[in-house]
């Protein structure tokens, strides 16, 4: 196991003045050390990341970090800024720069080596040695943990300390909380006579990446504890290991502190308790007022209810995300959930269809009539197995969209009127509506006050009773009969389209299609296109086979243009190239992602470009398709199968034209070759990354 940083490794006089080019200058160490394979696609990495939060800290600390397929090994980079670098941090520029980066299947044991050295960021004695470092080799030690801090920083500040600056005392000064443990181990003892224990907060921490600000806000609340004489336990959910927290201490603890910025897991274990809910970086940057604040609540009896948790797909959210942002992850939630049933249920009616033929459809119920040995009866099985299991879509879809609204008090209420949306046949639009109403009646009913003596009973009756009356009411009374009647309306507009009307259509869903791949506006037009699958006719059957040969396009074009091309492309991006046809083949958008990541301005609008050019196609060949699925595996059950493939050439043939032209266009122009072909230029890439 290679060590996490070298003397390499270090820069003791970085020059940069931004993020990104102190990122870039560190990361450059890390690609001459061979620990960085790509250096444009793991920059962009780190800016997609830094994009998340800022990872400037107080105290002069900047931690850009992220995991990468770019990385063979987990890897730290040190630079220290003698004028500063801005990363966002509330107390202004950071002159301790810290890059962390760890490969996608990092190993367990550096990873805790990541979780220490976050934790030892919170120590002054620590940074005030690396702040007086001269050897880039001491700085390198003292990272690794193999030299003490407290050694280092005297014996570098013995050389200042000579001329009696303010400095060398400043530097001397970390040393003072050294005194500190005994009258924190005495806080307990001055705790007053009527105390029987000393008051007790669990907390988890937890941060998208679950590298650094996880570890950090644990440390910053350990210490704080440790400050106000209290007793503290905290559950760090990060890449280093998710270890339960004990659940007597659970049971026993007076409060709670969530410091996060992802879902926390297993978050109704802590339900009922005083609960104080913020963002990672409070905890790192305000743990005495948190405690503060948990301890308050506990006063006043301000327990909450297990109804109060934040929506999972609230979980990663700043309190000033708009309701635009909150409504996508919502939807996302539902259309996330309902997708294994539009695989399972639509490719058991695609290989019904493929041995019985379509008038399998007619056959009578297997659990009435089943012949063993005959394949029709095998057919039909398929059939309505896959039947049942597509008649979940709407209420998995109201179910879940309401579930990313309010937790799981939402499921109830939200199955509830999906299953209503069907029986009134709103279809996917009104369990699409169904969802958001359950889950807005669940949120208004937790901000309702509750006497203690209900808190037990809200989540498993009160909210459950309460919500699916409700949105019962509004769905068979008030809603659900104009959004049956805007269903049928959309059903017999897709049934009729024809002409100009259905290639537009086209255009608009490859678009779509190829604008985020996989992302939300895909996920938008793919479950319109499952919806109508719900009640299939000729027009819903069209557009479903546009949305999946659109799909197709982005991966397989990155992969010819990789083949046709390769000096364009990276050596990583060759690699994904192969990789890329399968996925393409297969129908997962998400294959051309690594390539739109590296660069984002020429792969996506080539992409979108022949996204539309298939899903005119398609449309304009009347091709159609009744499984939601498959890639070109399904190509027998398509409708025009020989003019889909054309169609699917055709996409992936000008996103390919596109791609090279553009890639090409950049490389010419007077571009100097310093380096080797397969790595192009990095300034115009890096800029369209951030």
């Amino acid at each position: 196991m290679s060590e996490l940083i070298t003397a390499e490794l270090v820069d003791l006089g970085l020059s940069a003045e931004t993020k990104e080019a102190a990122a870039r200058s560190l990361a450059e160490r890390m690609v001459a050390a061979g620990r960085v394979t790509d250096l444009e696609g793991f920059l962009a990495d780190v800016a997609a990341r830094e994009a998340q939060m800022p990872t400037g800290l107080d105290g002069g600390i900047g931690i850009p970090h992220c995991r990468s397929a770019h990385v063979t090994e987990p890897t730290l980079a040190f630079g220290r800024s003698a004028s500063g670098i801005d990363f966002g941090a509330p107390d202004g520029p950071a002159d301790l720069i810290f890059l962390i980066a760890a490969p996608t299947g990092g190993d367990a044991d550096h990873l805790t080596i990541l979780a220490s050295l976050a934790r030892h960021l919170m120590d002054e004695t620590f940074t005030g040695a690396l702040r007086s470092a001269t050897e880039p080799a001491r700085a390198a030690a003292l990272i690794r943990g193999d030299e003490p801090a407290a050694e280092a920083a005297a014996d570098e500040g013995a050389k200042p300390e000579a001329d009696g600056t303010p400095e060398a005392e400043a530097e001397a000064k970390p040393e003072t909380p050294a005194p500190t443990p005994s009258p924190e181990s005495s806080a307990p003892s001055t705790e007053p006579t009527t105390a029987e224990r000393p008051f007790r907060i669990v907390a988890v921490t937890s941060c998208p990446t679950g590298i650094a600000h996880t570890y950090m806000a644990a440390e910053s609340l350990e210490k704080a504890g440790k400050a106000a004489g209290i007793e503290l336990h905290v559950e760090t959910q990060g890449s280093a290991g998710f270890k339960r927290l004990d659940p007597q201490l659970v049971a026993d603890a007076d409060g709670v502190i969530f410091a996060h910025d992802v879902e926390v897991r297993d978050k109704d274990r802590f339900a009922g308790k005083p609960t104080v809910d913020v963002g990672v970086k409070a905890g790192i940057n305000r743990a005495a007022e948190l405690i503060t604040e948990v301890r308050a609540k506990a006063a006043r009896g301000d327990a909450s209810a297990p109804a109060r948790t934040a929506a999972p797909m609230d979980k990663g959210s700043d309190e000033a995300d708009g309701f635009g942002t909150r409504l996508r992850k919502w939807l996302m939630t539902g259309v996330s959930y309902m997708v294994p049933f539009v695989a399972a249920g639509g490719l058991l009616i695609a290989l019904a269809f493929a041995i019985g033929g379509y008038t399998i459809d007619k056959a009578p119920s297997v659990a009435e009539h089943f012949v063993w040995t005959d394949s029709t009866s095998w057919a039909a099985l398929l059939f309505q197995v896959g039947g049942v299991a597509f008649g979940f879509l709407v209420p998995i879809l109201a179910g879940f969209i309401a579930y990313g609204m309010a937790d799981r008090p939402g499921l109830v209420p939200g199955f509830v009127g999906g299953a209503i949306a069907l029986t009134i046949n709103a279809g996917f639009l009104g369990g699409l509506i169904a969802g958001l109403l359950a889950g807005a009646v669940v949120m208004a009913i937790q901000r309702v006050t509750i006497p203690p003596v209900l808190r037990g009973i809200m989540p498993v009756v009160v909210i459950p009773l309460i919500s699916s009356a409700i949105v019962g009411f509004l769905m068979f009374l008030v809603i659900g009969k104009p959004v049956a009647a805007l269903q049928k309306a959309l059903t017999d507009w897709l049934s009729g389209l024809s002409g100009a009307n259905a290639i537009i259509l086209g255009v608009i869903l490859g678009l779509m299609m190829c604008f985020d791949l996989g992302g939300p506006l895909n996920k938008v037009a793919y479950a319109f296109a499952v919806g109508g699958l719900a009640n299939p006719n000729e027009g819903s059957l069209k557009v479903m086979a546009a949305v999946m040969a659109a799909g197709m396009v982005p991966p397989l074009a990155m992969a010819l243009a990789t083949t046709v091309r390769g000096k364009l492309f990276t050596k990583t991006e060759r690699e994904n190239g192969k990789a890329a046809w399968v996925l393409g083949a297969s129908f997962i958008t998400e294959g051309a992602i690594p390539f739109a990541a590296a660069d984002p301005l020429r792969v996506i609008p080539s992409a979108m470009a022949g996204g539309a050019v298939t899903g005119a196609l398609s449309m304009a060949f009347g091709c159609t398709l009744r499984a939601p699925h498959g890639g070109i595996f399904v190509v027998p059950l398509i409708g025009q199968p020989l003019l889909y493939l054309v169609a699917i050439a055709a996409g992936t043939c000008v996103t390919t034209a596109l791609v090279i032209l553009l890639k090409g266009l950049r490389k010419s122009p007077g571009a100097p070759s310093t380096g080797p072909a397969e790595t192009p230029p990095g300034e115009t890439k890096v800029t369209v990354a951030a």
